[in-house]
């Protein structure tokens, strides 16, 4: 048969390269800074400027510059970016850089189109920046990792699809017959995230010349789908496709073949069978149906199987090269990487579990999980790819395998003084929150108390990721040292026999997983019936049945000024550190009383449009806040939260005092509820909306003026009614709404009335 020469295009590999790298430390800068603010909440205040006398700033002697950034310096503002930049574009751009360059090594062939390449190469950046932009401005859905509004929605989906059809249309090229495990993976990675990206963001757009946009879903039904989704980003974004690396990368940076092909084979349809049934454990003891809970359970602890059966199919392709490892900093990074993939992968189920999750869930212990799989497992994977591939691609050797080793080993520290802080952390709050007196009344009443116990965790988190950035900044200087020495190869001659055409059918004695490796149409569909299992016996029920989520009579829709407050603590990322969540606990109920003691039920989230469980308690939860405490205190708490909580790691909000209200939207709105999601707005509510929300927010400055003598006479010197215009008002708006509509003694639902 004719030889066939064709060569292999680096220099897409090499743009995703550069992206990875730069994108990879903007991620871990402003994780670094998210984690500096939880024990430094002045920072904000200390680069624009302050009116506390206590605190240094490199800006004037005022609060003016503070102001004026709008919350871009906000730590739900900043933790939004973290995540995304770390997922989206250091993880993402990795895996990109990982398929294009195997791909077409292991498929003997070209990618399909440069064009199709570059369009998603360039797609991908813009989202990305795009991202930035509008994070900072506060344009955000508060979803977990899917915080982007509709426009980027729409460009990341387009981004996806050039990016599978370029995929599936090399695939059809190719010039060896039988796929890959690692091609396995990419294919189950490419189907899934369509599936969870565009079913979680199904929004409505208020307008189409703006950029916001509320949930196809409300309440229960919006929770989950979101961790139907946030899961399996975890599943499908951080996890598959770089199991998909793993299987190519590590054997050849040990020169071993893979371990096992038939674990390979339990491994792929294990894993993408029963790891998108297990969303629903991040939602133990919610107002979730009960039967969705212990699924999202059953099958998070089945999932410790085909984890492990993959991480010792990574770590036992090593037999044999155990030597190599004490040499080559690749394999280093690689080992380490497996080993954090397995005790994630074990540590999930346990957290899945409920025993466990009424303690671990809302601490730290699960931000110390997180972060073992995010910086072990994708950082690390990362790294080696990385240190793999620039030799190869510039034609060189690495310039310093000793800085490489220093990258590694600072990197190792980062992730242990990292994780171990974050672990006693969660445990600390989780039993200090549980811990009563002998009287029945709770021994840490004071929340802060429990904040405060855990500050020197987050000093010894700081210094975990300052290691980890160190390490990260050792890589850039060896990278730019060894490139700059080497010889980039944009076009790598290759050849090989063209694909004999053969039938089909399987061959007498060829096994049916082999005959399925030659089958790329029939593999995505069976991959894709795979995952859609799980998924339809989770959502539809949810959805569809009206019966799973009870109407609750009491429960109105907001009015006007809550709507747009609930929008600006959206914008805030209040969400990131304060639940609204109150589970069936002694001391849930008893801690976060409020006039009406009771735990959260799933009707009282049916005009929550998006839900705002959270998944993080820094701050106390809020789903009981209305009434317990007057409107004055939370003015004073959003201006200056440590002047009505000493020792509050709480940022300051004080442009919310300074800036009006944007009423421009507000009757479009309720229009828009009513007309789409057929909340039960009257027509004579929606024209004397503006009426409604002047009276509403007239009732709350009186109040505040009554409660609070001095900001009355602060505001006296000033035009009567500007408070009333403030962003603050419409806050405290939906703070005092929240948890009021139902009563201690009285809870009528569509079944008692």
């Amino acid at each position: 048969m004719e030889t066939q020469k064709f060569s292999y295009d680096n220099s897409i590999v090499r743009a995703f390269l550069y992206a990875t790298i730069v994108f990879g430390i903007i991620g871990f800068v402003f994780g670094l800074t998210a984690a500096l603010m939880l024990f430094y909440p002045e920072l904000p205040e200390f680069l624009f400027g302050t009116d506390d006398t206590t605190i240094n700033s490199l800006a004037s002697g005022n609060i003016q510059g503070l102001i004026n950034t709008n919350g871009a310096l906000g730590f739900g503002r900043i933790r939004m970016l973290h995540t995304n930049t770390v997922i989206f574009a250091f993880v993402c751009n990795i895996v990109y850089v990982g398929v294009y360059y195997s791909l077409q090594r292991l498929l003997k062939t070209r990618m399909y189109s440069d064009t199709l390449s570059w369009i998603h190469f360039w797609t991908w950046q813009i989202m990305i920046v795009a991202t930035f932009i509008t994070f900072f401005m506060g344009i955000n859905t508060s979803k977990e990792y899917a915080e982007h509004e509709w426009p980027i929605d729409i460009l990341i989906t387009f981004s996806w699809i050039i990016f599978g059809i370029n995929m599936f249309l090399t695939i059809s090229k190719r010039r060896v017959r039988h796929l890959y495990v690692a091609i396995w993976f990419y294919i189950g990675t490419w189907i899934a995230v369509a599936m969870l990206h565009i079913f979680n963001n199904l929004e409505v757009p208020l307008s189409f010349g703006g950029w916001k946009s509320y949930s196809a879903y409300a309440g229960v039904k919006d929770a989950i789908v979101q961790w139907w989704y946030g899961h399996n980003a975890v599943a499908f974004v951080l996890t598959t496709p770089v199991l998909g690396l793993m299987y190519y990368f590590l054997p050849k940076a040990a020169d071993r073949p893979v371990f096992s092909y038939k674990l390979s084979i339990i491994h792929f349809w294990s894993l993408i069978f029963v790891y998108i049934w297990a969303g629903p454990h991040h939602l133990q003891y919610t107002a979730l149906p009960a039967w969705a809970q212990a699924v999202g359970t059953g099958f998070s602890i089945m999932l410790i199987a085909p984890s492990w059966g993959g991480m010792l199919n990574g770590l036992l392709t090593l037999r044999g090269a155990w030597d190599k490892v004490r040499e080559n900093p690749i394999l280093k990074f690689f080992v380490v990487a497996v080993t954090c993939y397995g005790m994630a992968t074990f540590e999930g189920p346990l957290l899945a579990t409920k025993n466990i999750n009424k303690i671990g869930h809302f601490t730290d212990w699960v931000i110390g999980h997180v972060h073992l799989g995010a910086l072990g497992w994708n950082g690390f994977m990362a790294f080696g790819v990385i240190y793999y591939l620039v030799p190869i691609m510039w034609r060189t050797k690495l310039w310093s395998v000793k800085m490489a080793n220093w990258h590694f080993w600072l990197g190792t520290l980062g992730i242990i003084f990292y994780a171990v802080p974050m672990y006693i952390s969660g445990f600390t709050q989780g039993l200090m929150w549980k811990q009563f007196n002998p009287d029945g009344t709770l021994l840490w009443k004071n929340w802060l108390d429990t904040v405060t116990a855990i500050i020197p965790y987050f000093k010894m988190r700081f210094v975990g990721g300052l290691f980890y950035l160190t390490g990260g900044l050792f890589m850039v200087v060896n990278l730019y040292m060894t490139i700059k020495k080497g010889s980039f190869q944009k076009e790598v001659p290759a050849e090989a026999p063209a694909l004999a055409n053969i039938s089909n059918k399987r061959k007498e004695g060829e096994g049916t997983h082999l005959w399925l490796e030659r089958m790329p149409l029939l593999l995505g569909v069976l991959s894709f019936l795979t995952i859609s299992i799980g998924s339809m016996v989770e959502i539809i029920p949810t959805l569809s049945l009206k019966k799973s989520v009870p109407t609750i009579s009491a429960v109105k829709p907001y009015s006007p000024l809550e709507l747009e407050g609930r929008d600006l603590y959206i914008r805030e990322g209040c969400n990131a550190c304060h639940s609204q969540m109150v589970r069936p606990f002694r001391d849930e109920i008893v801690r976060f009383n409020g006039k009406n003691g009771q735990y959260s039920k799933a009707g009282e989230f049916v005009y929550d449009r998006p839900f705002l469980w959270g998944s993080k308690r820094t701050g106390p939860d809020l789903h009981r806040e209305g009434g317990k405490n007057p409107s004055s205190w939370h003015y004073k708490h959003m201006y200056n939260p440590r002047s009505t909580s000493a020792g509050s790691i709480m940022p300051r909000y004080p442009w919310l005092i300074s800036n009006n209200l944007d009423r421009s939207k507000m009757v479009d709105k309720l229009k828009f509820m009513k007309n789409t999601y057929d909340v039960p707005y009257t027509k004579a509510q929606i024209d004397s909306a503006d009426q409604w929300a002047d009276n509403q927010a007239a009732k709350i400055v009186k109040d505040i003026f009554v409660e609070a003598a001095d900001l009355k006479d602060a505001y006296a010197k000033r035009p009567k009614g500007e408070l009333e215009k403030k962003e603050i008002v419409a806050l405290i708006s939906y703070l005092q709404r929240l948890g009021t509509d139902i009563k201690t003694t009285e809870i009528k639902t569509a079944s008692t009335n």
